[in-house]
């Protein structure tokens, strides 16, 4: 049985996660900014956690591997998006963004560290719109960009410690949020939150023992 820090838990993404997780027989905890409402499925939520300082994520993490008795991963799901052209943008886009998208998952990341005695598995959300930026796209595929980096450049850095360090990258998933904001759009090819789960799931158990530093594109409708 695995035990799974998700943070962005409290979600669409995350409660997908959470769910797939909990099937499978692992001991999840998930930590958000977000108060917990009761409707995660996860064993151990700790909610009202400001993920981008470190010291309130440190105190979670630890709280959490306390209440799980351990701790073999840690999935990144935390972030945000903003669609914002960058001639006559506001600039704090770029600053929220990375914010949000790359120094929660630094922060998250350097934390987990210190708790994965024995190896373990850290996962991040990049983006697969990183490879040609549409308009308006600039903020937040750069911070991915980071998280991109950060996650091989992470991987080379825990390796010799055994633990592995991926990244799924997404194109569009089909949430409610993403529906309203492009309701013309076609979502015949959009990504199911369940199917992203899955690779979530298999990249955070030991069945990708081993891969590491891996970029995954993830970019299949149904």
């Amino acid at each position: 049985m695995d035990k799974i820090i998700v943070t962005g838990g409290l979600g669409i993404l995350g409660d997908a996660l959470v769910a797939h997780l909990v099937k499978r027989g692992d001991e999840v905890a998930v930590v958000d900014l977000a108060e917990d409402d009761g409707r995660s499925a996860a064993q151990h939520v700790f909610g009202g956690v400001d993920l981008t300082q470190p010291d309130k994520v440190e105190k979670a993490f630890k709280d959490a591997k306390t209440a799980m008795g351990g701790v073999t991963g840690l999935a990144n799901i935390a972030g945000g998006f903003i669609w914002q052209p960058v001639i006559d943008g506001d600039v704090a886009s770029f600053d929220k963004m990375f914010a949000i998208n790359l120094r929660t998952a630094v922060i998250a990341s350097n934390a987990v560290t210190a708790l994965l005695d024995q190896g373990g598995s850290i996962v991040n959300v990049g983006a697969a719109a990183v490879k040609a930026p549409g308009m308006g796209m600039a903020s937040y595929t750069a911070s991915k960009a980071g998280v991109h980096a950060l996650t091989e450049s992470l991987a080379e850095e825990v390796a010799d410690r055994g633990i592995r360090v991926n990244a799924i990258l997404p194109t569009i998933l089909d949430t409610p949020t993403n529906r309203a904001d492009m309701p013309d759009a076609d979502t015949s090819s959009w990504v199911q939150p369940d199917a992203a789960a899955d690779v979530f799931g298999f990249l955070l158990s030991d069945a990708s023992r081993a891969i590491t530093g891996a970029l995954i594109p993830v970019n299949r409708g149904r």
